[in-house]
């Protein structure tokens, strides 16, 4: 590790340093000549720099070393063109509450003057899907990447951009002054809010929590679990916080979010709630059916990380700040009446409406392949209805579980998802699932899975279609337009890529390639071939 606050010190140096401190240990991006003393700097301190096939796909890597270890995902990119590849990546990490540092140069102040060649203001591009956008000044590097650090790492988490001119990069100095933000205490809710939120969990006969992601990004998910269960309290989730109570468990009900079909079965068990408890519960994950979802005279006790300002709902009783603390402050220590028998039920009638017995087909797929992979398998999910299946059919039994983009909802994340989680676990099974369009979209990046010699099982739902939009085309009776294609041969493809490939029609060939996949130091690209329509009436 560099020397801390050793004189002369250059702001790559300080910037390098920051980020280890921090808790990062890799980072993920395509060299250019604009950000090469910071990967050197990166390098040198400690971090592994991982180049991809493309800056888009480095930054769902990025994002897949924080659902590892927490610390936030590192993304380099160079002037115009690559940064401007990654945008998509940076505005999921925002919306997806992501801790993310983005690392960039730019020409020098005087240059940008008289120079247009690839050069636009990276920080304005960037400042609506960043929590902040900083572009680095002499004697500030210190102060700006702690900043980074803190705004990324804090409140609702998300992307920081830092753009760092490249004759600041080498530039030494004594200036780089190194700040550090003082921790913030934990502060739990008090006084007459306090009081009312306890006497109507003490006086309710049908109390139901609703966690959200800022549970993981707190990292909440012990005590929200233990909530519930001391309380008997049943629990729903968003998508992106599956597992914050292991899914084998009576009280969990499961992920919701973009299902009609879930909703039916939820929605009834939410409106019917006198005491619904929102514990760092996000509406960005939800469809338009869970706008409103309480009644205006329910009693609903919202605990979120920052003050609410999207309108989907309203609470009577809000609560901002730490979520653990305030649900150790609101507990009554006693078991709540629901029986359950109703709660079981339920389960029963959400296993149903899935159908995950079914002989062959997408829910097929992704029950027998839960079915193959060990206790502790870290799945991701790529956007499209397969994902819609998977977040109601995989079991999680820990958080972050089940990775995917749940609130940009956006397409090609899946397996830049696995390598990045693969990569910062190398001992943890990883398994991506994604649907043929999907994985053509980054086709490339199963070189990146190669080349590292990562044992991934990549499962492809293979109908030749953009399933969820064909299925809304015929819902609005709209003729079949730019969402049906021929099919690739992707076992031919990943032979030709260094890897393995298998083509399966049978829950028992599914098994057999996954349990195979995981003995491999390559991918196995497995195309599950379950043809056209395949999603109809089942999301």
């Amino acid at each position: 590790m560099l020397d801390d606050m050793k004189t002369g010190q250059t702001a790559s140096e300080v910037i390098a340093e920051r980020i280890y401190e921090a808790g990062c240990r890799h980072a993920f991006g395509i060299p250019g000549g604009e950000v090469l003393a910071l990967m050197d700097a990166l390098d040198r301190v400690g971090l592994k720099v991982a180049l991809v096939k493309h800056e888009n796909s480095g930054g769902f890597m990025a994002e897949g070393t924080w659902h590892a270890n927490g610390a936030p995902g590192v993304l380099f990119a160079t002037i115009g063109p690559g940064i401007a590849n990654a945008a998509n990546a940076i505005a999921n990490a925002w919306q997806d509450r992501v801790p993310m540092i983005v690392l960039t140069g730019c020409v020098s102040a005087v240059e940008a003057h008289t120079y247009t060649h690839q050069v636009f203001d990276h920080v304005k591009f960037l400042e609506p899907v960043t929590k902040a956008a900083f572009r680095v000044e002499p004697g500030t590097a210190g102060i700006l990447i702690d900043k980074a650090v803190t705004i990324a790492t804090t409140g609702r988490p998300g992307p920081v951009l830092l753009d760092v001119p490249i004759d600041l990069q080498r530039e030494v100095s004594d200036a780089w002054r190194k700040p550090r933000a003082t921790p913030q205490s934990t502060m739990a809710p008090a006084g007459g809010d306090l009081e009312t939120a306890r006497s109507w969990l003490s006086e309710a006969k049908r109390p139901l929590m609703v966690a959200g992601v800022d549970v993981l990004t707190q990292k909440g998910n012990e005590a929200v679990a233990g909530f519930c269960r001391d309380l008997n309290i049943p629990l729903i989730t968003t998508y992106k916080a599956k597992g914050i109570l292991d899914e084998a468990h009576s009280l969990a009900l499961g992920g919701a979010g973009l299902s009609p079909v879930a909703d039916k079965l939820l929605l009834p068990l939410v409106q019917s709630s006198d005491c619904l408890i929102l514990a760092g519960y996000d509406p960005i994950e939800m469809r338009l059916g869970w706008r409103d979802l309480c009644a205006p005279d329910q009693r609903v006790i919202d605990i979120s990380a920052e003050a609410d300002t999207h309108y989907m709902h309203n609470a009577p009783l809000n609560f901002t700040g730490n979520i653990a603390a305030s649900l150790e402050a609101i507990s009554i220590g006693t078991a709540s009446p629901l029986g359950a028998k109703e709660i079981a039920d339920l389960k029963s009638a959400l296993a149903t409406a899935f159908q995950g017995d079914e002989e062959w087909g997408p829910a097929a797929v992704v029950d027998e392949a839960r079915k193959a992979c060990p206790p502790g398998t870290a799945a991701t999910a790529d956007s499209g209805a397969h994902r819609i299946v998977m977040s109601h059919i995989w079991k999680c039994d820990e958080p972050h579980g089940l990775m995917q983009s749940s609130a940009l909802c956006t397409m090609g994340c899946a397996v830049p998802l696995a390598i990045g989680r693969k990569m910062a676990e190398p001992e943890r099974p990883v398994i991506g699932f994604v649907g043929d369009a999907g994985v053509e979209m980054f086709l490339g990046e199963l070189a990146t899975a190669r080349d590292h010699k990562l044992g991934l099982p990549i499962v492809v739902f293979v109908d030749e279609q953009l399933g969820l939009i064909e299925l809304k085309q015929r819902g609005n009776q709209m003729p079949n337009l730019g969402v049906e294609f021929p099919g690739t041969d992707f076992t031919a493809v990943a032979h030709a890529m260094g890897g393995a490939g298998e083509t399966v029609r049978t829950r028992e060939d599914l098994n057999t390639a996954i349990k195979a996949a995981f003995e491999r130091d390559t991918f196995t690209l497995i195309s599950a071939v379950i043809g056209r329509n395949a999603y109809d009436g089942r999301i």
